[in-house]
């Protein structure tokens, strides 16, 4: 690693995350664990059209640590969000992370050295043997697994959990992937995953504790079915030759 770039990159898109149990909080908790760590570390908030006070509440941590920044991404969309601030990350490991915290920061050591190593994308698993998932309500968890499965048939496969929020891009991946990235919704990251294993990428799940938390963006019955859309365009997607490398 050259002194000069960070280890870590953590990128973490926000709308609407100024109550204080959100970004506040997170960021408390967040730059706790930046200080007690011994390499380098950028964090990178993608404030996404916020009408809260969620940019201002960034922009004070930014002027508070020099290793934070703050960039504002008016596509609208969490895969918006997250394409704008992983293109700009310099980390050896990106990391996107929610801005609620729902898998405590301290867990990010379970996807960098020494602990793990031999991956190209390492995603946050609740499936995962030895995962833990605190609070959740059964129906929640139904509906989720009821879109895992159509994602294994539709596009992804042999990955239990594709939708947790946290996931470790090794950056030489990240930069080849994330170009081809199409959807801004929420089932983005079906996308990536789709063309990493496409281009034999080695894909590994890390388990985690996960906490539920209710002010959730996601709107359980409405958005799960956007997000079987988006993963059928992700298929219409690959027909059409959207993400075939191109040629130099």
């Amino acid at each position: 690693m050259d002194s000069h770039t960070p280890l870590l990159s953590i990128v973490i898109p926000a709308y609407n995350e100024a109550a204080p149990d959100r970004l506040p909080n997170s960021l408390k908790q967040i730059t706790a664990f930046v200080a007690s760590q011994p390499y380098p570390i950028e964090v990178i908030i993608v404030n996404n059209n916020s009408t809260d006070d969620t940019l201002s509440i960034a922009q004070h941590a930014a002027r508070e640590h020099d290793y934070i920044r703050v960039i504002t991404e008016t596509i609208q969309g969490k895969g918006a969000a997250v394409r704008a601030g992983m293109t700009i990350a310099n980390g050896d490991y990106l990391f996107i992370c929610d801005a609620d915290l729902s898998m405590p920061i301290e867990e990010v050591v379970k996807f960098l050295p020494p602990q793990n190593t031999d991956y190209d994308i390492a995603i946050a698993s609740r499936e995962a043997k030895g995962a833990k998932r605190i609070g959740e309500p059964e129906m929640r968890h139904i509906m989720g697994r009821v879109f895992n499965f159509i994602v294994k048939v539709l596009a992804v496969r042999g990955l239990n959990d594709t939708q947790c929020g946290f996931k470790c891009f090794k950056r030489e991946v990240a930069r080849d992937i994330f170009p081809y990235q199409t959807i801004n919704g929420w089932a983005f990251d079906v996308e990536l995953l789709f063309i990493a294993q496409k281009r034999g990428y080695r894909i590994i799940e890390v388990p985690i504790t996960w906490y539920y938390k209710a002010q959730s963006k996601i709107k359980p019955l409405g958005d799960s079915i956007k997000m079987v859309m988006e993963t059928l365009k992700v298929r219409r997607n690959w027909k059409q030759g959207l993400y075939h490398e191109q040629k130099a």
